[in-house]
């Protein structure tokens, strides 16, 4: 059996990779499968309203569609994210719990937002 930690500071180390399990949580040191972070990560809060946007800041002038507010945990936001990406027919992603889409799609979005069942409307100008 092999193991391999990553040092910290103060000599503190954590497994990170055993022949025997594969890849463990650095958190809860578990095998990746098993990990008990995971079932312990509540939904994010918020007010119920999904907002749809449109920015540009940060990307050289290109126009992206956020959708902010969505309580969905993980999984089931890429699923959506998935979902308006092929309804827009753009490529997109997730981060940090907001769907950024390649172009300005407000209109698509909320309609398809409003059709999933989700309290959706237009944010910013």
């Amino acid at each position: 059996m092999t193991k391999k930690s990553v040092s910290g500071l103060a000599g503190l180390s954590s497994l990170v990779y055993s022949t025997d399990t594969g890849r463990t949580c650095p958190d809860c040191r578990q095998p990746i499968a098993r990990c008990i972070c995971k079932a312990q990560k509540a939904l994010p809060q918020g007010d119920g309203i999904v907002r749809v946007s449109r920015e540009t800041k940060g990307r050289k002038g290109k126009g992206v569609t956020l959708v902010k507010g969505l309580l969905l945990d993980d999984d089931a936001l890429n699923q959506m994210a998935r979902e308006l990406k092929a309804a827009c027919g753009v490529g997109g992603t997730v981060k940090d719990g907001v769907i950024e889409l390649q172009g300005d799609h407000i209109d698509t979005v909320v309609e398809r937002l409003k059709k999933a069942g989700h309290t959706a409307k237009r944010a910013g100008g």
